[in-house]
């Protein structure tokens, strides 16, 4: 079959390496009991803030929720991760997911936004060469590096639970996830009964982890960082009466049941469309002894969350077009809700924020009174209050991307061409557009080269002949300069596949892999093809192309040659079929040079300078 990749660029020459078979290896499987551990500290509840107001009995929230909420009933699904689970758990049931090194390895490590702030992933890799992968269950920790010894050395399976992400630190692996009661019945309603679990173990002795710290907290999971030694979690359940019966959440940390009371719910006096309880939690990691430290406030629900090394911020999008914005300061263990603030229009993800010299910077989409859209940057000071606003920019088109960087930061909007918009930031009372640039297409993602380059993943487009929009195709690469703030200019851009092509990094940043130094950058991608047979040699914009090849794309890319293929790696052996979804390569690290790729049910080892096939290891 002959692979699909189109080139627009002010480069010439694209080399690329043909994809060897990879080699099969044993695998040692160690099954453990996680239920071996000492339990530590209880948990404590954070002291009360002067900015929030707190119930003093169950008939004061009682007639709270009866006179500002709007909505009272239980909720179906909580969060993305829960609609992710109650929406499709059978596919994602089928995906299933020695000798020490003499010196620390060097290696990759998860896709992050903000330096210092770690993010939950279905992989991590720690100093000393070993792997933990998330597959179905199963927590998998493998003896990675160096790669003459890789193998699985034990396994942590959690039985009916649903794992969503792991954090290593040192000697401590924290696995989170959502343990779902199928059905509970609230007032002839059968929902989802949700609780958030954290489960710390001691991997010291990697073959042999133990459980040393077990903690559940009420409602679904919503998101999660690590900021030095502290996880910071956080969990919403909705806020309602059944029958004038209260449904508070509660917290079981190592077997001890803590039932949260109304006195330590924090609230916003005001009407809203519904309530949620929503439940921080900071965790020392390093420290299992040190009591967790819990601050549950009655917010309007959780949208996104951005995590600066000093602070939390959770939005909430109202069903009246505004987005309402909590910021939480944490430091240590110590968690304080200090300041709520609005803005017009809806954020997109984590990426539409930004905190920046004691500025807070958002972007949003609203509609205008036409009833068209427009997207918008707000600079908000530590209190939350607009002090900067640039409003009404590219009116009609739909908002997919943003980045900021520093005193910059960076719109991708896309309706029939792709408009990249710098912006200047570096007055947060006075906002500017130095530039824009119209090319087809648009990017999903947009990531820093470095200071005066960016990175964009996204679909190339073609405009449709009636009608203002255009038709979606492949996976489009694109390296911008924007060192010329007035003059964004393209460098290089490479498609790959037709309409259909997929990639897990237009809504997930942890798939991305890129290392400057190396010149390194890899992404999985589902590429599809459309047969020109069918269609007579003149293939409609609109026709979608049959799925057939799956896996990892290994570019070199440097600002003198833009983007360089290198190859591809599978896990679907030939014959497989491409529906083999728990075969899909999802996320890549380096160790060293060793390239690992890593699906539901394999990880593999290539050698890095010509990917060269070493082993591939089972996951059971």
């Amino acid at each position: 079959m002959e692979r699909k990749i189109k080139r627009q660029s002010l480069f010439t020459g694209l080399a690329a390496i043909l994809l060897a078979s990879i080699l099969t290896a044993a695998i040692l499987s160690i099954n453990l009991n996680p239920l071996d551990y000492t339990p530590g500290a209880s948990p404590i509840s954070a002291p009360p803030t002067q900015l929030l107001s707190t119930f003093q009995s169950d008939e004061e929230l009682k007639n709270f929720l009866t006179t500002n909420s709007k909505t009272q009933s239980p909720f179906w699904i909580y969060g993305a991760e829960d609609a992710i689970f109650l929406g499709a758990q059978r596919l994602l049931e089928s995906y299933g997911l020695g000798l020490e090194a003499s010196a620390v390895p060097s290696h990759s490590t998860t896709n992050i936004q903000v330096t210092g702030v770690d993010e939950a992933d279905i992989v991590k890799v720690d100093d000393r060469g070993y792997m933990y992968v998330v597959s179905g269950n199963a927590v998998h920790i493998l003896k990675a590096y160096p790669p003459a010894q890789a193998q699985i050395v034990s396994k942590i399976t959690l039985e009916d639970l649903y794992l969503i992400g792991i954090f290593v630190q040192d000697d401590k692996l924290a696995v989170l996830g959502s343990d779902y009661t199928f059905p509970t019945i609230y007032d002839r309603y059968p929902v989802a009964d949700i609780e958030t679990f954290m489960k710390v173990y001691d991997v010291d002795d990697p073959s042999n982890p133990s459980l040393v710290r077990d903690f559940t907290v009420s409602g679904s999971y919503f998101s999660s960082r690590m900021i030095g030694d502290y996880v910071y979690f956080v969990a919403s359940r909705a806020a309602y009466l059944v029958d004038d019966i209260l449904y508070l959440p509660e917290i079981n940390s190592d077997q001890k049941t803590i039932k949260i009371s109304p006195t330590e719910i924090r609230y916003f006096n005001g009407t809203d469309d519904y309530y949620q309880y929503t439940t921080f939690v900071a965790m020392n990691l390093k420290n299992t002894t040190e009591a967790p430290v819990y601050l549950p406030i009655m917010l309007g629900g959780t949208c996104s969350m951005y995590v600066s090394l000093n602070n939390i911020y959770v939005t909430y999008r109202g069903w009246n077009g505004n987005t309402t914005i909590h910021r939480i300061r944490v430091q240590g263990n110590n968690m304080t809700c200090e300041a709520r603030g609005t803005v017009p229009g809806h954020e997109r993800n984590q990426f539409s924020m930004d905190e920046y010299n004691d500025y807070f910077r958002i972007e949003t989409t609203s509609w205008t009174p036409y009833w068209t859209t427009q997207t918008n940057l707000y600079v908000l000071d530590m209190n939350l209050s607009v002090v900067g606003k640039l409003e009404g920019l590219a009116p009609g088109e739909n908002f997919h991307s943003a980045r900021f960087m520093g005193d910059r930061a960076y719109f991708v909007t896309f309706k029939k061409t792709d408009p990249l918009f710098v912006i200047d930031v570096s007055q947060p009372t006075n906002l500017s557009v130095l530039g824009e640039l119209h090319i087809p297409g648009y990017s999903d993602y947009l990531h820093p080269y470095d200071e005066n380059h960016l990175i964009g993943v996204g679909k190339h487009t073609v405009e449709a002949d009636q009608g203002d929009f255009a038709w979606y195709q492949g996976i489009k690469m694109s390296l911008f300069d924007v060192s010329n703030v007035t003059n964004p200019v393209q460098m290089d851009n490479i498609i790959i596949g037709d309409r259909g092509s997929d990639s897990p990094v237009l809504y997930d940043h942890k798939a991305f892999l890129f290392d400057k130094a190396r010149t390194l950058l890899v992404m999985p991608i589902l590429e599809a093809e459309i047969d020109i047979t069918k269609y007579g040699g003149q293939v409609p914009p609109n026709a979608y192309g049959e799925p057939v090849w799956q896996g990892a794309y290994i570019f070199d890319v440097s600002l003198f040659h833009g983007f360089q293929l290198e190859g591809r790696i599978t896990h679907l052996e030939n014959g497989m079929s491409i529906h083999e979804q728990s075969l899909w390569v999802k996320r890549s690290v380096y160790i060293e040079n060793v390239l690992y790729t890593i699906s539901g049910r394999k990880v593999g080892l290539n050698q890095l300078d010509d990917l060269s096939p070493i082993l591939e290891i089972e996951l059971p």
